[in-house]
């Protein structure tokens, strides 16, 4: 069982960033694949990022290629999300997710968290 507590989420101006983090609870951290997705209002659930293991590997979708960075601290239990560059349509709540594989399929993931609110102004 992993319990996950996503914070740092908030209201940013377009063309700034903002860091999420997760932090989760239980000792087998280390041996989740952790993803980041979001969902805006009325929108489906979308896969955001995803990294390995042992953070030796990351995925992130098309949409924020180049803008946001996944990381994880397995020492400190907690995966991180550096959003730069956020657009007006970054706004959603952002949720970690911790699953047994690489996947962008939100019904791989076996833990989520409460979720975090972004807010981009324009």
């Amino acid at each position: 069982q992993v319990q996950l507590v996503e914070s740092g989420g908030g209201l940013v101006q377009a063309g700034g960033s903002l860091r999420l983090s997760c932090a989760a609870s239980g000792r087998t951290f280390s041996s989740y694949v952790m993803g980041w997705f979001r969902q805006a209002p009325g929108k489906e659930r979308e896969f955001v990022a995803a990294i390995t293991e042992t953070g030796r590997n990351t995925y992130y979708a098309d949409f924020v290629k180049g803008r946001f960075t996944i990381s994880r601290d397995n020492a400190k239990n907690t995966v991180y999300l550096q959003m730069n560059s956020l657009k007006p349509e970054d706004a959603a709540v952002y949720y970690c997710a911790a699953g047994s594989r690489v996947t962008s399929s939100r019904r791989d993931y076996d833990y989520w968290g409460q979720g975090t609110q972004v807010t981009v102004s324009s």
